[in-house]
């Protein structure tokens, strides 16, 4: 008996399978797409309706978002005004998996008039579009996987991936880094966290609880009671960082039985702490305290190629950076 479960098993089975067919299919007509996307210095504009549309909506925010401007022309709305948006020679990607949407096609004329190359995503490359245009992207002619083989499922994915593979070829073609995608999110976390440094919004020592590998675990509690950071920073006498009490280096030492009067804080103290310098970015830092089997939250932060201790970062200060 076929349980939901099933379903939705053999669905994504099936979507990877269409997936994996159409990395393996790639060829000069997608290098041919990227090339005269490359080329072009103004903007790219996405075409489509209905589901295919809401896709080509996704595309041309990729495409923004990895330094290609493009923006979404309905296609219905094109012939009522709409096409003001359009400069002439603005490459246009129309997305239509049978390639006969009749709000496309009719379309062609008009968008000839303005010199637009056109790129066709479709399933159908002997259809009026594909015929019709410059270049032919094809996602192929796998059924959809729902279990009823009606529902745009498999063409919608493969139509998405393909629009990300576009933004990816172009990305590498023009070299785009990092610190490009960080300019065109500086509100969000991800911008935030290519932008900002460690220096920039760590904990300063000041502010921190410090101890001696000699002092008290009663003082260390004491310290981290007065400056709540998550940890206390255990220094030589120069400054420099020789160990980290986290509060779960706290608990688990007294559920052992540890008598805070009279052990040290070098007892418990991890050593060699994972740690972070004041010029890294936060999403540096924060794969250091993610990236791992057991995730932190708090880092030390040091001076660069130096175990002088500056103070501390929170995973906290890391997502408050974002809402900034």
């Amino acid at each position: 008996m076929n349980t939901p479960l099933d379903s939705a098993r053999r669905l994504l089975q099936a979507e990877a399978a269409a997936l994996t067919e159409l990395s393996q299919r790639l060829d000069e007509k997608f290098s041919a797409a990227v090339d005269l996307l490359a080329q072009h210095h103004g903007k790219v504009v996405l075409c489509g309706v209905g589901k295919s549309g809401l896709i080509a909506q996704k595309i041309a925010a990729t495409l923004c978002s990895t330094g290609t401007p493009a923006i979404f022309l309905h296609a219905g709305d094109a012939v009522h005004g709409d096409l003001g948006i359009l400069q002439a020679k603005d490459p246009v990607i129309m997305v239509s998996r049978s390639g006969s949407t009749a709000e496309l096609v009719r379309l062609i004329p008009v968008l000839r008039s303005f010199q637009a190359p056109l790129i066709a995503i479709v399933g159908n490359t002997q259809s009026t579009l594909a015929m019709q245009s410059d270049v032919v992207l094809d996602i192929g002619t796998r059924p959809e996987a729902d279990p009823l083989a009606l529902v745009p499922t498999t063409s919608t994915l493969l139509t998405l991936a393909l629009g990300d593979a576009l933004a990816a070829a172009l990305m590498t073609k023009r070299g785009f880094q990092a610190t490009d995608f960080a300019r065109y999110h500086p509100a969000g976390q991800l911008g935030r966290n290519l932008l900002l440094t460690v220096g920039e919004v760590m904990q300063p020592l000041a502010r921190c609880a410090c101890v001696a590998p000699q002092d008290l675990l009663r003082s260390t509690v004491i310290a981290m009671t007065q400056h709540p950071h998550g940890a206390a920073c255990v220094l030589s006498p120069q400054g420099d960082l020789v160990g980290l009490i986290t509060d779960g280096d706290l608990r688990r030492a007294l559920s052992r039985g540890v008598d805070i009067n009279t052990a040290k804080a070098e007892d418990i103290m991890t050593k060699q702490p994972s740690r972070a310098c004041k010029t890294m970015n936060l999403g540096e830092a924060a794969r250091v305290m993610e990236d791992r089997p057991s995730q932190i939250s708090v880092l030390p932060v040091v001076e660069e190629n130096s175990a002088k201790c500056l103070g501390l970062l929170r995973i906290h200060d890391i997502y408050q950076a974002g809402l900034v």
